[in-house]
């Protein structure tokens, strides 16, 4: 089986499809720093964002506690800059071989909001193409 169809018919991709169905916010654009897709949003639509993150990212971590997280998840804080005060890092159980995770980003506007969600582990490109298509997200 090719990769993209293992990944396409993952509980992993599933939970993202249910993230994308149910995302707020507008629409999502690459990010070619970070190597995941990224939407910003109202912090009117915060909650609604945050229940969709969570339920498709159920895991959390603040700045306070990354320290306990997942080496691969420190190492996604760490990769992104570090986590700042009222950011979070959220994050699928590590499957086998990839991990979702989000990156919820308050601007300190107290206007505007970012999530980028992207791919941690061992990710084929097919993996990382058929996450993008997911996402609508072009390079």
């Amino acid at each position: 089986m090719p990769a993209s169809e293992r990944f396409a018919s993952s509980p992993l991709f599933d939970s993202l499809v249910r993230l994308r169905a149910a995302w707020p916010g507008g629409g999502w654009s690459w990010d070619g720093r970070l190597s995941c897709v990224s939407s910003s949003f109202s912090v009117e639509l915060m909650d609604e964002a945050r229940t969709a993150a969570q339920r498709a990212l159920p895991n959390e971590w603040s700045a306070q506690s990354i320290g306990t997280a997942p080496d691969i998840v420190r190492e996604v804080a760490d990769t992104s800059g570090g986590v700042r005060a009222e950011q979070l890092v959220l994050a699928t159980d590590p499957a086998a071989r990839v991990l979702a995770f989000g990156l919820w980003w308050p601007w300190g506007d107290d206007v505007t909001i970012s999530l980028r969600v992207g791919l941690a582990g061992r990710i084929s490109e097919d993996d990382q193409e058929s996450f993008r298509d997911l996402f609508g997200a072009a390079l």
